[in-house]
């Protein structure tokens, strides 16, 4: 017998399975729409690619909220960076902080490199984790300590291009799908991917430092929740 539909999905011809997979494989790898749809071809699903980009605005949001909601809490030292993204031919930064253990805390799209841009990232953060860190780790612009002493003024931090690996090698995936999707078309465009991207790639990365037996565990969970977030539900 074959449950009920949630309904979240009403009115959607291709079942929860089906386009929840069509998500995540959108989110988690340097895919195009135009690669989903071959992807999903090859398995009979006969899918354009604007119905993925539909279902990807629709669903990857909502997902990735949920996916925050499920994960364990930040570590207590944050790695804060930010990188110059062309939009429309026009310069933009995209700022982002991760923890100690590589997991993207948020990201931010902004028009502006200062100290009023680096506030609004320490604001937007203090609100999604509830908590303020114990160290923050920064590059040498001058931007970040203004905004600290403005937003958290008890707040270690340090100022070394070399301390702040982590936050830097963050951005690479962002660059690796920029070059897929020949850039973001807008600032908007651009936040509301990277939003749901990061924290599904959260949900499903894999440590350095890992045995393949715990990997493995690993990657189950991440697939019992997924399958949570969609509000799939098996056969039976």
């Amino acid at each position: 017998m074959k449950n009920a539909r949630h309904p979240r999905y009403a009115r959607h011809r291709f079942p929860a399975e089906v386009i929840s997979h069509a998500v995540w494989l959108y989110f988690r790898f340097p895919l195009s729409l135009r690669m989903v749809e071959v992807m999903l071809a090859a398995r009979g699903i006969e899918v354009s690619h604007e119905t993925v980009r539909q279902w990807a605005l629709k669903f990857g949001q909502s997902f990735a909220n949920q996916i925050r909601r499920r994960l364990p809490a930040a570590g207590d030292k944050w790695h804060l960076d930010e990188v110059v993204i062309s939009i429309a031919g026009r310069k933009h930064w995209l700022w982002r902080a991760v923890d100690q253990h590589g997991i993207v805390l948020d990201t931010l799209v902004q028009s502006r490199r200062n100290a009023k841009a680096a506030k609004r990232l320490l604001r937007k953060l203090l609100k999604k984790q509830g908590i303020a860190p114990r160290v923050m780790i920064m590059d040498k612009l001058a931007s970040y300590a203004a905004a600290k002493r403005a937003v958290m003024p008890g707040v270690e931090h340090r100022q070394h291009k070399g301390l702040n690996n982590r936050a830097e090698n963050s951005h690479q995936p962002t660059r690796r799908r920029e070059r897929i999707m020949k850039r973001f078309k807008s600032a908007g465009q651009a936040q509301r991917f990277l939003s749901a991207h990061d924290q599904v790639a959260n949900l499903f990365r894999r440590p350095a430092s890992i045995t393949a037996a715990a990997h493995r565990i690993s990657r189950t969970q991440a697939f019992q929740i997924w399958n949570e977030v969609a509000e799939v539900v098996a056969d039976c």
